[in-house]
């Protein structure tokens, strides 16, 4: 699937938009939400953001230690990094598991927001696989995983 979506999606400008999106997910367009949601008084939104987003970054850097699973392109196959890896493992997508659990936080409190928000979350997470970072399962288990911790969160 990595491979398919790579030699179908290889025009530059798609190239050029899956960069940007996924280099926006690394953390700057959420920070600048944060932010934003903060100035505009949501606190309950933005104080379970960032707890959604240190758990995050605490659980999804514990799974790729403990399962070490390679990058698509580290197999030695077909597919291309077209964008360096932030780390060196692919098991979960830390961009995919941020994207859905802000989203979905983000959303409960400002519904208005998912017309711009989960368009931008499912092109962070075809990103990740048409730029050779992340295997199919990676992003699929990265989003399940922020829809539970966003769920968590909410909860709390």
């Amino acid at each position: 699937m990595c491979v398919a979506l790579q030699q179908r999606l290889r025009h530059p400008a798609l190239l050029a938009l899956m960069r940007t999106v996924s280099r926006l997910g690394n953390g700057i367009f959420w920070y600048a939400l944060m932010a934003l949601l903060l100035a505009a008084g949501h606190l309950q939104a933005a104080f379970r953001m960032a707890v959604a987003g240190v758990a995050g970054v605490l659980l999804y850097k514990w799974l790729k230690k403990v399962t070490s699973r390679p990058r698509p392109y580290a197999r030695g196959g077909t597919v291309v990094a077209l964008t360096a890896p932030l780390d060196e493992f692919s098991f979960p997508s830390g961009h995919t598991l941020h994207a859905v659990a802000f989203t979905l936080v983000a959303c409960f409190y400002l519904p208005l927001l998912a017309w711009v928000l989960v368009p931008f979350t499912l092109l962070i997470a075809l990103s990740r696989v048409v730029l050779g970072l992340h295997f199919p399962s990676d992003v699929l288990a990265g989003a399940a995983i922020g829809s539970l911790l966003a769920v968590l969160v909410l909860m709390a």
